[in-house]
């Protein structure tokens, strides 16, 4: 099992009425905010992943939301170079994971295969190089592009980045979204080939295209992972059947907001208010029509809603939930640390979840609280997890080499070309279909 400290940059001093009044993307009123709590809020998201790579997390990831007050991270490259400077400088062997760039909405696709380039060369070859198809808000509203444009420009752009990464030879390019006389970065990434992930939130196209390609797919489980979780898995692992690769759990990665403390009853007193926060003033309160703009979900996307619209969960209620809502929903696990590795180790186990994103700063969390949170996840859950799929037989094609990863390519076929039994038979993952 490989574990990342997962972060978000949220402003954690809104007002207690901020939902009742906005929502916290695109129309935010900067007024809201001030200096000295957006320098705060950011220098303390720092300082947390650095407490991430010294505590011996697998991995340090963040991603991208422009234009946002419960993220206040529009290019997640920024972070990662410093991430990637200051733990080579240190001798942190951990992986460097922005989970965004977000292909969908960008109009210099060059300029971010040379970002990421340059992080794998910062970090001497750590880099694990996410990619999500782009918030439809972000996309759209922030960023001017047609709903309807969105998905082809991340497929165009995915494309000319591994190609710019991979070329001997200056190319040109001549595509519908971006027109590049010579192509020819410097400085290419160090490792022949950086592990790739998509991000998503359960398309089937989405999941089959990442299958069919060879590259990881993240859930992000914000709406609720008892109420989601089966179906979306069940999903993801029905469609590597179709397409014939095997069930190796590491291709698998899934973000869960944590919350650990000495005692159950002393997690939900010192947590219950940072939660609530988090959810009410973040993600609740944007606005469906914003996440879901017409045009930008293609025809499977909107088959498998109609089928299925509980693909979102506990979203509509977000607004007001209550720190038990958001407990008894999945959204978080809050708790001792038996009782969230307990949890985890079961939840990751039936699902066949090979990769785990713990998000333990959130919210209005104050720094100290977020520090005890990395610390005790690190030092007493995480020890207890790693050793899930030790005997599973399967290789991480999805992780550096210099982290241990086997970037080999991955074969089609049944789960005997990595000589591991089915997740199906296995008594080592049991996936429910």
């Amino acid at each position: 099992m490989k574990i990342t400290l997962f972060e978000q940059a949220p402003y954690r001093y809104l007002p207690d009425d901020f939902e009742q009044h906005y929502d916290s993307v695109c129309s935010t009123p900067y007024s809201v905010a001030n200096r000295e709590g957006v320098y705060s809020s950011i220098r303390d998201f720092m300082d947390e992943l650095m407490l991430g790579a010294r505590a011996g997390f697998d991995g340090i990831a963040i991603t991208e939301h422009g234009q946002s007050s419960y993220d206040m991270v529009p290019n997640p490259d920024l972070v990662a170079s410093a991430l990637a400077y200051q733990t080579e400088a240190e001798g942190l062997d951990v992986a460097i994971f922005p989970m965004g760039r977000s292909l969908g909405k960008a109009r210099e696709p060059v300029r971010v295969a040379e970002e990421y380039a340059m992080i794998d060369v910062l970090s001497g070859g750590r880099l694990v190089a996410g990619f999500p198809i782009g918030l439809h808000y972000d996309a759209s509203i922030n960023n001017g592009v047609p709903p309807i444009e969105i998905r082809p420009r991340f497929d165009e752009n995915l494309e000319l980045l591994l190609r710019a990464w991979s070329e001997d030879k200056p190319f040109a390019h001549n595509g519908r979204f971006s027109q590049y006389p010579q192509v020819n970065i410097w400085p290419r990434p160090l490792q022949p080939s950086p592990p790739v992930w998509i991000t998503g939130i359960g398309n089937p196209r989405t999941m089959q295209m990442t299958l069919e390609r060879g590259f990881g797919f993240n859930y992000l489980s914000w709406f609720g992972a008892k109420l989601t979780g089966k179906r979306i898995f069940d999903r993801f692992w029905e469609i590597a059947d179709q397409v014939g690769v095997p069930r190796n759990p590491y291709r698998l990665g899934f973000l869960q907001t944590i919350a650990v403390a000495e005692t159950d009853e002393r997690a939900e007193q010192e947590y219950a208010k940072h939660l609530e926060y988090g959810f009410r003033k973040g993600l609740g309160s944007i606005p469906m029509e914003k996440l879901s703009l017409p045009g930008g979900i293609d025809i499977r996307g909107v088959q498998a809603l109609v089928k299925d619209p509980g693909d979102f969960g506990l979203y509509n209620q977000m607004r007001n939930a209550s720190f038990r809502d958001l407990v008894d929903a999945g959204v978080v696990i809050c708790g001792s640390p038996a009782t969230v590795r307990e949890q985890l180790r079961e939840y990751c186990q039936q699902y066949g979840i090979g990769t785990l994103h713990a998000m333990l700063g959130f919210g209005s969390l104050p720094r100290d609280l977020a520090m005890k949170n990395i610390g005790l996840f690190a030092e007493e859950v995480a020890p207890y997890l790693r050793n899930l799929w030790a005997d599973s037989g399967y290789k991480h094609h999805w992780w550096p080499e210099k982290l241990g990863g086997d970037p080999t390519p991955v074969t089609s076929g049944t789960s005997a070309t990595e000589g591991a039994p089915t997740p199906a038979t296995s008594n080592q993952m049991a996936v429910t279909r």
